[in-house]
């Protein structure tokens, strides 16, 4: 960032409102993970992601990126890649239009997933991979 300028003075002002003079992508979340090739399989095979890349750099570096199918933003698992302790990561969400069709599909692949919960903010189904990373599905409810 350029010397004395804030956030607030790289966006556009326009009227009363204020938008950024540029996109910032949330696209590759790292998820901690002690085996890279169970969790890949954990990802594929089970909850259903798409492999991206998986390229081993070198013997200490090996970068795997997974998609969920329609997702814009990506997870990364690996050897290397980063230093929190696997299992660490919690609160990574999904989005779906049926909550009961993600349950059936993703118990019928082998996740083991919790029954439908109902809150204000949407409907939600729980799993965790086979590190303890914790996921949680949500089915936003209708606007109007």
């Amino acid at each position: 960032m350029a010397a004395g300028l804030g956030v607030v003075d790289l966006c556009l002002v326009q009227g009363s409102s204020v938008r950024p003079a540029m996109d910032f992508k949330l696209e590759l979340i790292p998820v901690p993970v002690s085996d890279v090739d169970r969790a890949k399989a954990f990802y594929t095979d089970k909850a259903g992601f798409n492999v991206d890349h998986d390229h081993r750099v070198s013997d200490q570096l090996r970068f795997v990126q997974l998609t969920p199918p329609g997702s814009a933003c990506s997870i990364s698992i690996g050897d290397g890649l980063i230093d929190t302790p696997p299992g660490s990561a919690k609160g990574l969400q999904l989005v779906v239009d049926d909550i009961e069709a993600a349950r059936s599909e993703l118990a019928g692949r082998g996740v083991e997933v919790g029954d439908v919960q109902d809150f204000p903010w949407g409907r939600f189904v729980f799993f965790d991979d086979p590190d303890g990373n914790g996921w949680s599905v949500q089915e936003v409810p209708q606007r109007g």
